[in-house]
């Protein structure tokens, strides 16, 4: 029989983790809470506009994740963007996600509250909602929300508490003529903005737009995080518009915001894993705040189970 895995969190790290155990025979199901793919590698549609809100850009250090960016890249998921190492998802951050999920079985829109353990193996439970029958689970979200699953389902990593992030918050803007900004980004060390991204130069975003994307820097996050997207915007919008030489109000403007955006604080492992138990836990909390680090941190996950598991998914 065919072990199966339940993957909760349909990140960078969950389905990096999914990929390689599917590769060696595992059956995996994936859980997210929200409706799309990718996690933080966000792409928002709305109307005619496109907006990359969450991660911006990837890049690729090691053999390992840079040979699967070649393979994204090959297929058309992928692109670099003003720099031969900087790269996006094409034609939005969401596309390498997508491209790893395919033939995958997923369950969008199933935030699982809770874990439990019986005759037939792992439960995840989404209130009166259940899918049964797993003989390991991982859960590739934010450590903040990691730690209250596994603790439902009886297993403790105390290694959680020690990640830390900053929050983000994020605007997006478009406007209907010309402005004054020059290049594709702008990163800036003080004030309240800490990016501003020309979304529209990004390869294979849509011609005739004028669309940015702002990240507020994280003090500025923290101070105004609980407020609601029209304060937010309405505090923001100033500075960015200030930086963007915007000569007349945006035809779109929204904010978002990102509670667990960028690792400050990092646990220095590749992932969690109790073998005994059959739960594991991994993402860029793990390693550090890069795409590179979830995709590290996920595959690592999945070696932990198949070694435990005897290198196969077959039992």
């Amino acid at each position: 029989m065919t072990k199966r895995a339940a993957i909760i969190g349909a990140g960078m790290a969950g389905l990096a983790a999914a990929r390689m155990l599917r590769a060696a025979g595992a059956s995996c199901t994936i859980f997210d809470k929200s409706r799309g793919l990718g996690g933080r590698m966000a792409t928002r549609r709305t109307g005619d506009f496109s907006f990359d809100h969450g991660a911006q850009y990837f890049t690729a250090r090691g053999p390992r994740f840079r040979a699967v960016v070649d393979d994204w890249s090959a297929a058309g998921h992928a692109a670099p963007w003003y720099d031969d190492e900087i790269f996006v998802g094409a034609p939005g951050m969401t596309a390498p996600a997508r491209a790893m999920a395919a033939g995958l079985e997923t369950v969008m829109g199933f935030e699982v509250k809770s874990l439990s353990r019986g005759a037939q193996g792992w439960s995840v439970h989404a209130g009166e909602e259940a899918h049964e029958g797993f003989a390991a689970v991982i859960i590739a979200t934010p450590a903040p929300q990691t730690e209250p699953l596994v603790a439902s389902g009886g297993v403790s990593f105390p290694e959680l508490t020690s990640a830390r992030y900053a929050p983000c918050l994020a605007l997006m803007l478009a406007f209907e003529g010309a402005v004054a900004f020059e290049g594709e980004s702008l990163r800036r060390e003080d004030g309240p903005i800490a990016w501003i991204a020309r979304n529209s130069s990004k390869p294979g975003r849509p011609e005739g737009q004028e669309t940015f994307v702002v990240h507020a820097s994280p003090d500025w996050s923290r101070a105004h995080l609980d407020e609601t997207p029209e304060a937010i915007l309405e505090k923001l919008a100033p500075f960015a518009l200030e930086l963007i030489g915007a000569q007349s109000a945006p035809i779109f403007a929204t904010a978002h915001r990102w509670r667990y955006a960028l690792v400050e604080q990092a646990l220095g492992i590749a992932c969690l894993w109790d073998g005994a138990a059959g739960v594991g836990a991994c993402g860029d909390y793990c390693l550090g705040p890069r795409v590179e680090a979830a995709f590290d941190s996920g595959e690592a996950m999945a070696r932990a189970v198949l070694e435990t598991w005897g290198d196969h998914g077959a039992a």
